[in-house]
């Protein structure tokens, strides 16, 4: 009985909801971000005609954000770096919603804002719910 109580108790911790949004980002923005860096653009419709090299350098940041959500925190390296990833990445979405809202329409705007909302929760999370200390402070 003592190991589902300690295992059910893990699931209202802070840092396994933050681990666990840090995984989810970390996929979704890996995803999008290898598929804007690496695709042709005649594959891509964005709702403005944006330079390639700026998809590329978006696709490139978001690529480099994934892995900034993930490494600094699971190697104890410089964990301070995860949530300036995760502020960098709000940045991001916060362009991505204010561009899909001008130019498309609010109900197309909620996954890049949902995603902004969740970066938020994990750079707020490590630094005031849940901060992780570096391996070798």
């Amino acid at each position: 009985m003592r190991v589902i109580t300690r295992v059910a108790g893990s699931f209202i911790t802070p840092g396994f909801w933050l681990w666990t949004v840090q995984l989810l980002l970390a996929a979704l923005f890996l995803f999008a971000g290898s598929f804007k860096a690496f695709a042709p653009m005649s594959m891509m419709q964005m709702p403005v005609p944006f330079p390639e090299a700026f998809i590329r350098f978006l696709g490139y940041a978001e690529i480099t954000g994934a892995f900034g959500l993930i490494l600094p925190s699971l190697l104890r390296i410089k964990p301070r770096l995860t949530p300036i990833a995760a502020s960098c990445l709000l940045i991001i979405m916060v362009g991505a919603t204010m561009i899909t809202v001008l130019f498309q329409s609010a109900p197309m705007a909620a996954m890049p804002f949902v995603a902004g909302v969740l970066a938020t929760f994990v750079a707020y999370g490590r630094v005031r719910l849940a901060p992780l200390s570096p391996r070798f402070a």
